[in-house]
C-alpha cells in the first residue's frame, strides 16, 4: 500500500452522511514533551439536507491569511439546514497551528502545507494533515473553494484563481464557477511548484477547484471579506445548494468578473539582489512594458544608487510586494493580462 493510500492517523467522529448540522473537530495526534497523547483539534462544520452536490470550503491553509477564515466562519454560524439541498463542508481553520502563530509555515515542522500534497500519514504534521484533506475530505466534494490571500509577502488584487486544466469540460466548469463567485478578477495561471498544492490534488480527482486571493500585506482587507462572504454564498447558489441567483455586480460598475491570466514568465518581476523594495504601483493598476515597477534600495550602503526594476509586459498588477525588504530571487510584482483560452503555444 502506498503512503497516499494508507489510512489517515487523524480521527474525525463527524458523520458526513447524516442530515442536519454537525460541528466538531478532526483530531490530529501530536506527541509533545508535556503531552505524550496530545492532539491538535481542527474545526469542521457540516450542514447536510437531502441529496445534492457537496461544496467544500477551506480557509486558513496558511496561518497569516485572514479573509477566508472570517468568511467561512460567518457562513458556518448562519447557514440553516432547511436552506440547504445537498451538503456543505466548512473548514475555516485548516492549519490551526499556523493560524495560532500567525505564520504561513507550520510552527510544528516548518513546512508550508500547500507545498506537500498529497501528503503522507506517516510524515510530519503538515504531511499528515495534507494526507487527511486529500484522502478523507476531498473525495466527498463536487467543488472545492480554497480561500487564500497573499499573506505577509504580497498584496493582491481581489480575485479568484484557477489552473488552466487540460480537460476543457472541467476548465469550462471552473470558469463558470469563478464567474459565479463574482470577485473583481479571476486569474487563470501556471505558477511555481504547483504540483504539490491542494489545488493540484483537487484537479487530479477531476473535481472543480477554485482558489481566491483576497488581500494581503498581513492585515484584514475589508473589501476582501465582503467579496469572500458574498462569493461563497454565490457558489452555493451556483451549485443549487441554496436558492437564489449569484450577485456578481462590481463596485466599479462592472456587471461581472473580468477573466485574466498569468501564463508567461515575463509576467513576473524578480529582485536581482537583496534590498529594500519601493513599489511604484498598487495592485489593480494598469501598467506597461518598460514602465518602472519599483526601486531596490541599499540603504545600508552610503550613497549607493537604487536599482530600477521594470515590467516586461503590459497588463494589470495582480500581486505587489509586501514586506519592503526582499531577498534575491523574490518576486516583487506579478502582472496579469486578459484571458485567452488557447494555451497551445506554451
Amino acid at each position: 500500500m502506498s503512503d497516499t493510500a494508507a489510512r489517515s492517523r487523524i480521527v474525525c467522529t463527524i458523520d458526513f452522511d447524516k442530515n442536519g448540522r454537525q460541528a466538531g473537530y478532526a483530531r490530529a495526534p501530536l506527541s509533545r514533551n508535556n503531552s505524550g497523547w496530545g492532539t491538535v483539534e481542527i474545526p469542521i462544520v457540516v450542514v447536510k439536507n437531502g441529496s445534492g452536490p457537496t461544496v467544500l470550503l477551506t480557509g486558513g491553509v496558511h496561518g497569516d491569511e485572514y479573509e477566508g477564515p472570517i468568511a467561512i466562519s460567518r457562513l458556518a454560524r448562519s447557514l440553516k439546514v432547511e436552506e440547504v439541498q445537498g451538503r456543505v463542508i466548512m473548514m475555516p481553520a485548516v492549519n490551526i497551528p499556523a493560524i495560532m502563530s500567525d505564520t504561513r509555515l507550520s510552527p510544528i515542522d516548518g513546512w508550508d502545507i500547500n507545498r506537500c500534497f498529497p501528503g503522507n500519514p506517516k510524515g510530519t504534521f503538515s504531511q499528515m494533515l495534507a494526507h487527511f484533506l486529500d484522502s478523507v475530505i476531498l473525495p466527498m466534494a463536487d467543488i472545492s473553494v480554497d480561500m487564500h490571500t497573499a499573506g505577509h509577502s504580497f498584496d493582491s488584487a481581489l480575485s479568484t484563481n484557477m489552473h488552466h486544466v487540460a480537460d476543457p469540460k472541467i476548465r469550462e466548469k471552473t470558469l463558470a464557477a469563478a464567474a459565479a463567485f463574482g470577485a473583481p478578477f479571476n486569474v487563470v495561471f501556471g505558477g511555481v511548484d504547483e504540483d504539490s498544492t491542494f489545488t493540484s490534488c483537487v484537479e487530479r480527482r477531476g473535481i472543480v477547484s477554485l482558489g481566491t486571493e483576497l488581500g494581503g500585506w498581513g492585515r484584514v482587507n475589508i473589501e476582501g471579506v465582503r467579496i469572500g462572504r458574498r462569493g461563497i454564498d454565490n457558489i452555493l447558489k451556483h451549485m443549487g445548494v441554496i436558492e437564489g441567483e449569484p450577485d456578481t455586480a462590481q463596485r466599479d460598475g462592472a456587471a461581472a468578473t473580468r477573466h485574466m491570466m498569468v501564463r508567461d514568465p515575463l509576467s513576473y518581476v524578480f529582485s536581482p539582489r537583496a534590498g529594500l523594495f519601493e513599489p511604484t504601483h498598487y495592485v489593480g493598476e494598469e501598467v506597461r512594458a518598460g514602465q518602472v515597477a519599483g526601486y531596490l534600495h541599499f540603504i545600508e550602503d552610503v550613497d549607493s544608487e537604487p536599482l530600477v526594476l521594470t515590467y516586461a509586459k503590459d497588463g494589470i498588477v495582480w500581486f505587489g510586494a509586501g514586506p519592503g525588504r526582499v531577498a534575491r530571487g523574490d518576486a516583487v510584482a506579478i502582472v496579469m493580462e486578459d484571458y485567452a483560452d488557447d494555451w497551445s503555444d506554451r
